[in-house]
């Protein structure tokens, strides 16, 4: 009877007591000093085999003496369950073999580091600047070229080849911010300058800015750039505001607005000195870049005025927001869009190295090296320090380390037609993470419109297998689209397809 009651609260029965059972119970100062005691049971009315928690292993023992108990006695009580748990923690593998990307991963960033050769960590500055060199001279071509033929079948062809590399020239910047494109800090600044500001863009308040996001990646609220919504932020939005932020094309041209005013839940502005993205000691570099960026505009100005507002737009402006669509696109795909739901960290479940690997390498085809493999990304969000033309080499060196937590970008034809589709999927699908929990994942939002409006109270995106993360949840006055069908089956039924299908 005391075996059967055993199993039934998830435990394995005692052992057969021996004979020769001697008067009186072991006491705890005959215990060794390093047992430890039997923990509270659940009572017997809630203890059923199917409750996880309950679940317990005895294990060690008393060693027989003569005449002593010997019994297997619950020295260190394990409740089942934590050797997978701690399985599942160090491999990130669930039960049954998924394997779970928001588990901590079982290296180190310093095994990272250690697997990438040490030449990949070199900095040369000629090399550096032949490719600055390389860009200024086609971007002055493609400019001439187009003057002189003056065709408007071939206008649309300038267009997207100047803008691909006004990014071009924003990449290379963006190396300077960060210091890999030489270990001269000079030089850093001088052709950071003269390449952002070139394009609108404030060098030293972009680079400020740029440097929290990687200190933060991947955290719900303080990444910097393309980071979640909370769930209550999203729902305090306008209309207007979701809109702007969720509905294609508008996305895509967001930059300069952000260099204004931020994403949405952050104030402040790339421009101002006294802006809550800077600490005093950064105020004069702001106030240089402002300064640049303003010359800059002067200068468009009066070029306007002397060659004519329309052979401005044809030549400049148009390739601009061009630039402003590769810049959006790219950073953006690097941290969403993935067929895997990847998760965003707060608290103390965040780290350095788990926010990095929520990253995204993208393929890009022959934009690749037009661009300096700004796709390769994981590792350069790891190690920012990196110069781009090491980025493939380095990247393939810690593939081992990282296993199943790189994940290899799907292979691009010669133009990244393929990451169009990814695109529309994630901004009909990302849109917030809850409000609650240290790891959260996108929640999936209003994939239809409703009649009058009337939509889910919630329609929560939960962790398991794609097709079974769906939670539906209806305010009662609310048109149901499921009213015709009431059983919870016929609610996950649908669950399924409006995921196959968005």
């Amino acid at each position: 009877m005391a075996s059967w009651v055993l199993s039934e609260c998830g435990l394995k029965p005692l052992p057969c007591v021996y004979p020769r059972i001697r008067n009186g119970l072991v006491s705890n100062s005959t215990l060794p000093s390093k047992v430890r005691p039997l923990p509270k049971l659940l009572p017997l009315r809630t203890c059923k085999s199917h409750y996880l928690g309950c679940s317990f292993r005895l294990s060690g023992g008393l060693r027989r003496d003569s005449g002593a108990l010997n019994v297997s006695a619950p020295l260190r009580v394990t409740p089942a369950g934590e050797e997978d748990e701690k399985r599942r923690r160090d491999t990130g593998v669930k039960d049954g073999g998924e394997f779970d990307p928001g588990s901590p991963p079982p290296f180190r960033l310093a095994d990272v580091r250690a697997a990438i050769p040490k030449h990949c960590w070199v900095k040369d500055p000629w090399r550096s600047m032949s490719y600055v060199m390389r860009d200024i001279v086609v971007v002055f071509g493609l400019a001439a070229v187009a003057v002189y033929l003056n065709n408007w079948a071939l206008w649309p062809l300038y267009w997207i080849a100047q803008g691909t590399m006004f990014w071009a020239l924003f990449v290379l910047g963006h190396d300077c911010g960060h210091g890999s494109f030489s270990n001269n800090p000079n030089l850093n600044s001088v052709v950071g300058h003269l390449l952002h500001s070139s394009i609108l863009v404030p060098y030293h308040g972009w680079r400020i800015s740029h440097r929290t996001h990687h200190q933060n990646h991947g955290h719900v609220e303080n990444d910097e750039s393309w980071h979640p919504l909370s769930e209550k932020i999203y729902k305090s939005l306008d209309n207007a505001t979701r809109t702007l932020r969720f509905t294609l094309p508008f996305p895509m041209l967001a930059y300069p607005i952000y260099l204004w005013g931020r994403s949405p839940g952050k104030k402040g502005s790339h421009f101002h000195p006294s802006s809550d993205l800077f600490v005093p000691s950064e105020r004069k570099d702001v106030i240089t870049s402002t300064a640049c960026w303003t010359a800059m505009v002067a200068l468009l100005g009066y070029l306007s005025f002397a060659m004519g507002p329309v052979q401005m737009l044809k030549l400049y402006f148009i390739p601009y927001w061009i630039f402003v669509m590769w810049l959006d696109l790219v950073t953006y795909m690097h941290h969403h869009g993935h067929e895997e739901k990847l998760p965003w960290y707060r608290g103390k479940e965040w780290s350095y190295l788990r926010g990095g690997l929520t990253t995204l390498d993208r393929d890009y085809g022959i934009i690749d090296n037009i661009h300096h493999d700004i796709g390769t990304h994981v590792i350069h969000h790891l190690f920012p320090q990196i110069p781009h033309y090491h980025l493939i080499e380095a990247t393939e060196a810690a593939k081992p380390v990282l296993g199943k937590y790189y994940r290899e970008p799907q292979k691009s034809g010669p133009l990244p037609f393929h990451l169009l589709g990814a695109l529309i999927r994630s901004m009909k699908r990302d849109h917030y993470v809850s409000d609650a929990g240290d790891v959260g994942y996108w929640n999936l939002c209003d994939p239809y419109k409703f009649i009058n409006d009337k939509r889910p109270h919630i329609l929560r995106q939960e962790q398991g297998p794609p097709e079974e993360r769906f939670l539906f949840y209806w305010p009662k006055n609310a048109f149901n689209i499921f009213s015709y069908r009431n059983s919870l089956k016929a609610q996950t039924d649908s669950a399924k397809n409006i995921f196959k299908n968005s």
